[in-house]
């Protein structure tokens, strides 16, 4: 079976986007299924195997994303589709459009995955305009955009019910993206904090992900004031690069923890990152608009327990108690048993040991033959509709 994915954003860019077409696009060769891509240009990018580069531009205030052209983006994927089963949007803007229109001229089905929930992220981007409409149009947006397609993959069943509240009614199919457990096991933790000047006794908590303001970064910060009343040594390490940067260090200094915390930047995942997750000893996470957490899986695959805010797609990894601790949705009591965590050495070992096989049963082999299996089902429903229309 050959798919077709197409997307507004993809390596180099790196998102949680990106790295869910990634990992699906390596790993569902095992299921028997071969993936093209459609995907922006974003530099001088060399020929790649499987992959159709659409040439575009960079967004105001935004370098990091690209705008790429409606036609030649309907073009290319008219062209990329016309020997494949299926297609697989991932992104709601001119790769939506471009592949709804080739699914209909070609008589293929259609599905995509919703990974973001925008009607959480809009106000950070647009504080002038009111909060309501913001959320109306943006609930009216995807339900128009999930109704015209066959299925809609989406990574958490919060995801689903909230997208069964907006109005869409095509099969809603909960299947999280998965992680590649062997990336994250075997990091060097104490390499790490010698090359970045961390003493190997200190207390290191550690926050992975993009540095934007939805993440609420500013909540761990708070935290971090609170947890220092029980565990003062522990510094915060914040691995990732963002708008909400300045802002942040700003409030670092506002608070006086100056020395509690460490802006390390983005990290190659490949090697660095895995280092990384094994020098630290707690993993903390508080964003309330997550619509799947993998970060949460990554640190737990690396043998790292994870205290978070249970919200949206953290909900489904940290509701069975394994591998992390859902923490309250306060700062001083988020903090307080941070603090008390790391001061109790018996609860992060069990939960440590834990966390690697609780990772595995979200591993990306497992997912990937979930959706594999997904692929292989709507064929058959797109032709028992078309003939059902025809009848």
């Amino acid at each position: 079976m050959r798919i077709l994915m197409v997307s507004d954003v993809y390596f180099p860019r790196v998102n949680g986007v990106s790295t869910s077409i990634e990992t699906f696009r390596q790993t569902l060769a095992e299921s028997g299924v071969e993936v093209r891509l459609v995907v922006p240009r974003y530099g001088d990018e060399g020929a790649e195997p499987g992959i159709v580069r659409v040439a575009g531009r960079s967004l105001p205030g935004d370098p990091e994303d690209r705008l790429v052209g409606w036609r030649a983006m309907h073009r290319s994927v008219l062209e990329a589709a016309a020997d494949c089963d299926l297609i697989h949007i991932q992104t709601p803007f001119v790769a939506h459009y471009a592949g709804l229109a080739a699914a209909r001229r070609l008589g293929l089905p259609v599905i995509a995955t919703y990974h973001t929930l925008f009607e959480e992220y809009l106000q950070h981007y647009a504080p002038w305009l009111p909060a309501g409409w913001l959320q109306r149009q943006a609930r009216a947006f995807s339900r128009r955009q999930c109704n015209a397609l066959d299925a809609v993959v989406v990574p958490s069943t919060a995801m689903r019910e909230r997208l069964t509240d907006y109005g869409v009614s095509v099969p809603l199919h909960v299947l999280p993206t998965g992680i590649p457990l062997r990336r994250f096991a075997a990091g060097d933790g104490a390499g790490f904090r010698h090359r970045h000047g961390i003493s190997a006794r200190r207390p290191l908590a550690l926050f992975v992900g993009r540095v934007a303001h939805e993440k609420n970064i500013g909540f761990l910060l708070e935290a971090l004031l609170a947890a220092h009343q029980r565990c003062p040594e522990v510094q915060l390490l914040i691995a990732g690069e963002g708008p909400a940067m300045p802002a942040l260090k700003e409030r670092v200094g506002a608070l006086g923890l100056h020395g509690a915390v460490h802006f390390i930047g983005y990290l190659d995942r490949s090697r660095e990152l895995p280092d990384c997750y094994a020098a630290a000893d707690v993993f903390v996470f508080a964003s309330r608009t997550e619509t799947q957490g993998l970060v949460l899986l990554e640190a737990m695959a690396a043998g790292l327990p994870v205290v978070a805010l249970a919200a949206m797609g953290t909900v489904d990894i940290l509701a069975p108690g394994r591998g992390g601790i859902a923490a309250p949705d306060d700062s001083q009591a988020f903090g307080h048993l941070l603090g008390d965590f790391l001061n109790t050495p018996t609860a992060w070992r069990r939960l440590r040991e834990e966390a690697p096989g609780y990772a595995a049963e979200w591993s990306d082999t497992a997912m990937a033959a979930r959706l594999a299996a997904l692929y292989a089902s709507l064929p058959a429903n797109r032709q028992t509709m078309l003939a059902g229309a025809g009848a």
